[in-house]
């Protein structure tokens, strides 16, 4: 397929233009026009280029790309070095933060979902954009305990955090990358449970304040599964090769 019809079918899939984020959505770094073979990965980070060019991509999904909000607009050191092999090797960087997390059958957050077995997500409506805070109630009550063993197992790594008195849990909401801010909106939201990527010295007080279990289960451990949706679609819908390569990150 095309560069510019990979293009256009992304940017209308996830809605982009509907979601205001911090860093540009869509195309991030313009290589060859032809495009037979794509690779995904969580972020475009030096090991995921090289080893997306020793395979042959003609262009890299990720969910973390570049041109971040606030970061230093010089192209030296390992930015240079970054979009160097990118030109160098003419290959496509597409990049989908917030519209990836959110979209309703691929995004990160249902993705997770689909792990866990959680039925009928929803979103938490107090929160925007739509989508990023999801909730569910669970079929039956589980334990405190029960939820960090499965998400361990699940996910394959230890949880970072778990803040719980053993309750048993039924409303459980959830948001998964750095979403640890959203604790109190699901609090308030009547939840019995957060979980999230990541862990805040605050998010420690608010959970064991407002009686609300928090699991904190690694950013990249709940990003992986978004992106790698994303591209066993387009695989599927367009007949291209599709790889992810999961690069290891404890954070």
């Amino acid at each position: 397929m095309k560069r510019v019809e990979l293009q256009t079918y992304l940017n209308d899939f996830l809605a982009v233009d509907r979601i205001k984020d911090y860093c540009p959505n869509g195309l991030q770094v313009e290589g060859r026009e032809h495009i037979h073979k794509i690779v995904t990965g969580v972020t475009a980070c030096q090991e995921l280029l090289e080893r997306a060019i020793d395979n042959e991509a003609d262009a890299i999904l990720v969910h973390h790309g570049y041109f971040w909000k606030g970061e230093p607009q010089v192209v030296q050191g390992m930015k240079k070095r970054r979009l160097q092999l990118l030109l160098q090797h003419d290959v496509n960087l597409f990049a989908f933060h917030l519209p990836l997390d959110v979209h309703r059958r691929l995004g990160n957050n249902a993705q997770l979902a689909r792990l866990m077995d959680w039925p009928d997500p929803s979103p938490l409506l107090s929160v925007e954009p739509e989508g990023v805070v999801m909730c569910s109630e669970l079929s039956h009550s589980e334990s405190a305990s029960a939820m960090a063993q499965s998400l361990e197992a699940k996910l394959g790594r230890k949880l970072f955090c778990a803040i719980h008195d053993d309750q048993p849990l039924r409303n459980i909401a959830w948001c998964t990358g750095g979403g640890q801010g959203f604790i109190d909106a699901a609090a308030a939201a009547g939840c019995d449970a957060f979980i999230t990527g990541e862990v805040s010295e605050q998010t420690i007080h608010s959970a064991r304040e407002q009686g609300i279990a928090f699991f904190a289960a690694g950013h990249h451990a709940t990003e992986r599964y978004g992106i790698k949706a994303l591209g066993e679609h387009l695989a599927e819908q367009f007949g291209v090769e599709h790889e992810f390569i999961d690069i290891d990150n404890p954070a």
